[in-house]
């Protein structure tokens, strides 16, 4: 048994597909399942279910698996004491992110993440966030950046910091001569929302279920769209309102100042968390990663917002 023998067990796994498997490990398909057959030879048991579409493992084979995961963790881990020792970070961190938090935040990251860390290539994609936890857990990616906890065995998390949700209003609107609203002044009748699948959408859903708690004649939502870009458009043509999270109204942005309105206290937010595997072998620069996050964010947040303060 070897550990390339494993590591074509672990691929396998995650890609239930022989030839993207292969191509994954860097070697043809018929050496990746050569390599698959001896391990099952050696051990005596069928490892995978090579009918099934995806392929999937046996059930001795989930448990094969999952320890040859933990085999390579440790293998990994050698690689990871020399760059903790050297302080020499170096390869490719692989992090998803939220579509309400990638277009804001990510390039407030990869100027002085980059400076800090020359060696390092970060590579973002969106997924919303119950996505990005089970890739996570699978490998798939590195860690993630999410705003709700993560739901998902095996997967950690970091909180960075706190983000206040503002209220984004047409001209016209019943809310527009507001300096600053409260919850109670939201309604379900005129704000527009994220589509299902959005965790965005559920914390909206809640702030209004919240403000119209008097009003039991007030309607159902009627307003979602697919991203907060299009729900912000939506205003800025003078129909209704939406919500967005701080960091989407700074800077020279897209949004136009007049229509943005702070929450009174207690302002609304929503917990900014890096996650990661449990069993993840590259934690100093998963720490570091979490540490530039939190201090590209900070120096856009308000005054007397929630920061933690991950290691890093």
């Amino acid at each position: 048994m070897t550990l390339l023998q494993l590591t074509y067990a672990v691929a396998l796994d995650r890609h239930g597909h022989f030839g993207r498997a292969a191509e994954a490990c860097h070697v043809t398909q018929p050496a990746l399942s050569a390599g698959l057959q001896k391990l099952e030879a050696e051990l005596g048991v069928v490892l995978f279910d090579r009918a099934a579409h995806p392929i999937e493992p046996t059930e001795v084979g989930r448990a094969v698996v999952a320890q040859a995961r933990q085999v390579l963790a440790e293998a990994e881990r050698l690689e990871d004491l020399v760059s903790e020792a050297t302080g020499e970070l170096a390869g490719e961190l692989r992090v998803g992110i939220l579509s309400t938090l990638a277009p804001y935040l990510i390039p407030l990251v990869i100027g002085p993440f980059a400076r800090r860390y020359p060696g390092v290539e970060l590579v973002f994609e969106e997924l919303v966030a119950e996505t990005i936890s089970d890739h996570v857990r699978r490998d798939l990616l590195d860690a993630g950046l999410v705003a709700t906890p993560p739901t998902v065995r095996g997967v950690e998390e970091v909180p960075l910091f706190e983000e206040p949700l503002v209220g984004y209003v047409a001209p016209g609107h019943r809310l527009y001569d507001q300096d600053a609203i409260g919850v109670e002044d939201l309604s379900p009748d005129d704000v527009w929302v994220m589509r299902e699948g959005h965790c965005f959408r559920d914390q909206a859903l809640d702030l209004l279920a919240r403000g119209a708690a008097g009003r039991p004649d007030a309607k159902a939502v009627q307003f979602e769209s697919g991203n907060l870009e299009t729900l912000q458009r939506i205003v800025d043509r003078g129909y209704g309102m939406t919500l967005l999270p701080w960091l989407a109204v700074q800077g020279q942005g897209s949004h136009a100042p007049a229509s943005v309105r702070p929450f009174r206290a207690p302002a609304p937010s929503r917990t900014v968390r890096l996650v990661y595997a449990a069993t993840l072998v590259r934690r100093q620069l998963v720490r570091a990663f979490a540490a530039e996050v939190a201090r590209a964010a900070a120096a856009d947040l308000p005054e007397g917002a929630v920061l933690y303060a991950p290691e890093g």
